[in-house]
């Protein structure tokens, strides 16, 4: 039998120095074409017309915007609906235009512009567009990575649950398989050995569908958009779904936050190693990513921040508002989040160390 494999002696190897992806603004302009091209074409056998962004630097399998997420724009016409399909990717949504139904595993709700929302991993989804104009949505998602990992999963035929039906939980009753594993101690600093059950019957946290509406998000957006320019923080909330705990995520993969800035603030540089990607849908500003200088405007789509990039952001005479994706709480789950709040400040491994601190305190005390 021929060898299939190699040893790579990596003895004498330093650190691979990393590929960073060039920052990359999709205009307003290119995405309302594409948007229009959606529109103009047969519905696919797919029952869906979506276009995903390429970063020119992809090398694939699938199309990607970072390295491990993807931006997808999805277009309904009035009186259409997506057919049912369940994938173990989790999604994060954004409704650009139009309006519509969202029914997500045994949840059913109305969306609207710039509402915001997320689908789990495995819950089967259906969208219709029940107005009268086009329905657009922007979806992120995990999938290249999962692509990369060649663990992909779709299920093209998944039974939707009813609406309001009772999340799968564990029973109340009886013993499950790990109460009747073997637990052995060992030491004193909390090292165990664990039974087989531990790893097939895992605790379980109740995953489902929420949404974060434009117009009650817009009413607490005035309160960071009118905080001092000195603040030290940034002009924003995180759209927190409880079940990622203290990852602080909207899903499990990414949080997703809103931000409101005022007129003429600027940002310092700093750098993460969760990439970043950016909406804008209000105002307009500009941003300098690993030396490059770019301006943007509302309806750009913008990777703003290649992992471990160095990067600021600062708004112009109208201020701005803008969604941004992170794979924030992928990287905490992966023990991988480090995270430089200023140029100045030391690299902190976030989730693990405790973490930095802004001026809140002495504005609120003023």
């Amino acid at each position: 039998m021929a060898e299939n494999y190699k040893f790579v002696d990596v003895s004498a190897a330093g650190p691979r120095a990393q590929d960073f992806w060039p920052t990359v603004v999709v205009p307003r302009k290119a995405i309302e074409a594409e948007i229009e091209r959606l529109a103009s074409i047969a519905l696919p056998s797919t029952g869906r017309r979506a276009s995903t962004v390429n970063h020119p630097h992809n090398t694939g399998p699938v199309p990607a915007f970072a390295p491990g997420i993807d931006v997808t724009i999805i277009v309904l016409k009035p009186g259409e609906q997506t057919p049912p399909i369940a994938r173990n990717s989790c999604l994060v949504d954004m409704c650009i235009a139009g309006s519509g139904v969202a029914h997500i595993g045994a949840q059913e709700f109305g969306v609207s512009k710039f509402d915001v929302w997320n689908t789990p991993s495995m819950e089967p989804y259906v969208y219709r567009n029940n107005g009268k104009d086009l329905f657009v949505r922007l979806s992120y998602s995990n999938a290249p990575l999962l692509e990369r990992l060649e663990v992909h999963y779709f299920d093209e035929n998944p039974k939707p649950r009813a609406v309001g039906a009772d999340s799968p939980l564990p029973p109340v009753n009886g013993k499950r398989a790990r109460d009747m594993a073997e637990v052995i101690d060992f030491g004193t600093q909390g090292a165990q050995m664990l039974g087989y059950e531990y790893l097939i019957d895992i605790d379980t946290v109740d995953s489902k569908a929420l949404i974060w509406p434009w117009a009650e998000v817009e009413k607490h957006l005035e309160k960071v958009y009118k905080m001092d320019n000195s603040y030290t923080g940034r002009h924003l909330y995180v759209l927190y779904n409880p079940a990622t705990e203290r990852r602080i995520g909207t899903s499990h993969c990414f949080f997703a936050t809103m931000a409101k800035y005022p007129p003429d603030k600027i940002d310092q540089p700093h750098r993460h190693s969760s990439a970043a990607i950016n909406y804008y849908f209000i105002g307009h500003g500009k941003s300098a990513v690993m030396g490059q200088r770019l301006e943007w405007e509302a309806g750009d789509l913008h990777l703003s921040a290649p992992g471990w990039a160095i990067h600021n952001h600062g708004s112009r005479e109208k201020g701005f508002c803008a969604l941004t994706i992170q794979d924030h709480p992928l990287q905490i789950a992966m023990e991988s989040l480090i995270w430089q709040e200023t140029l100045k400040s030391p690299i902190i491994k976030l989730g693990s160390q405790t973490g930095f601190d802004t001026n809140l305190g002495e504005l609120i005390a003023a």
